[in-house]
C-alpha cells in the first residue's frame, strides 16, 4: 500500500542522508561517467548501495531503476518499481554546496504512489503518497497559483528562455530562478515558494518521478512539456521534460510554449 511505502522511503531517505553527510563534497572522490552523463561521487555509489540492498529486500516484488544501476529489462515485468535518484544534484554536492536531495520514489503501473524528495544539509524532507496529500517535515504544503504569467516565480534554467521555444517567439514576462537539483526544484513548487517549473530538455524519471507525485498531491499540474501525464518505469526512461505548477499557471504556460519546437535544447 502507498502509506506503508511511504514509511518505507522515508526510513531509507534518512540513511540515506547519514551516508551521504558524511562525505565533504569537495574531498570526495569523482568520476565523469562515459559520453558526457555527468559526474559521480563515491558518495552516489555509497547511498546507492545501501538502498539497493535495503529497499527491493523490503519489497520483493518491486522492480528497481537507479541512475547508479545499471538498467536491465527486468523491471518492465514488474507493476511497482522504485526509482531513485541517489543523489540529485551530484555537481552541486560536488562543489560543496547544500542544495542537493536524495529522490526516492514508488510506481504501480507507471504511476507514482509514493515519493519522498529529502534534502539533509537543509533539514528538509518533502513527501507524499497518492490521495494523502503532501508535506513538508509533516506538515502540510499547497501550491501557489498565479493570476497572470507576469504574476509568476519560475524555476527554470536560463536555456528555456530562448525565444524558440515559445510561441511567436513571445517569451513570457514571469521571474526566473534556479536552483541545481530538478528533485528539489519540483519539491519548493509543491510547498508554494515558486509558482512553476520548467525544464524543455528530455528528463530522466529518476530526478522527477519524487516530485511529481508531490506537487499533484499539493493540488497542481505536472506534465512533460506537451501536457501528457508522467508515466514512469519506460523501457527508455526518460520524458520529454516537465511543465509543473498551479493549475492556472500550468495552463497559461502550456499555451505559451510552442509545441513545434521539441528538439530545441533546453535545460
Amino acid at each position: 500500500m502507498p502509506g506503508t511505502d511511504l514509511s518505507l522511503l522515508i526510513d531509507a531517505a534518512l540513511k540515506a542522508g547519514d551516508i551521504a553527510t558524511r562525505y565533504s563534497g569537495k574531498e570526495a572522490k569523482r568520476w565523469e561517467k562515459p559520453d558526457g552523463a555527468g559526474p559521480v561521487t563515491e558518495a552516489d555509489l555509497a547511498v546507492n548501495e545501501m538502498l539497493e540492498a535495503t529497499l527491493p529486500a523490503a519489497r520483493p516484488g518491486y522492480g528497481w531503476l537507479s541512475e547508479e544501476t545499471e538498467d536491465t529489462t527486468d523491471r518492465l515485468t514488474r507493476s511497482h518499481v522504485f526509482v531513485i535518484d541517489p543523489i540529485d544534484g551530484t555537481r552541486s554536492f560536488a562543489q560543496g554546496s547544500r542544495t542537493w536531495a536524495h529522490s526516492l520514489a514508488v510506481c504501480e503501473d507507471g504511476i507514482a504512489t509514493a515519493a519522498v524528495v529529502y534534502l539533509p544539509q537543509r533539514d528538509m524532507l518533502f513527501a507524499a503518497a497518492s490521495g494523502e496529500g503532501a508535506t513538508l517535515n509533516g506538515d502540510p504544503i499547497s501550491v501557489a497559483d498565479i493570476g497572470t504569467l507576469a504574476d509568476a516565480e519560475v524555476l527554470a534554467a536560463k536555456p528555456n528562455l530562448n525565444s524558440t521555444h515559445w510561441r511567436d517567439g513571445n517569451v513570457p514576462d514571469f521571474g526566473r530562478a534556479y536552483r541545481p537539483s530538478l528533485a528539489y526544484r519540483m519539491a519548493l513548487v509543491a510547498q508554494g515558494r515558486f509558482n512553476g517549473m520548467l525544464t524543455l530538455r528530455p528528463s530522466w524519471e529518476w530526478d522527477i518521478a519524487a516530485g511529481d507525485l508531490i506537487i499533484r498531491e499539493a493540488g497542481g499540474l505536472c506534465t512533460d512539456r506537451f501536457g501528457a501525464p508522467l508515466r514512469f518505469n519506460n523501457p527508455q526512461p526518460k520524458l520529454s521534460g516537465v511543465v509543473a505548477g498551479g493549475k492556472q499557471f500550468h495552463t497559461q504556460i502550456s499555451f505559451a510554449l510552442d509545441p513545434d519546437s521539441a528538439g530545441i535544447p533546453g535545460h
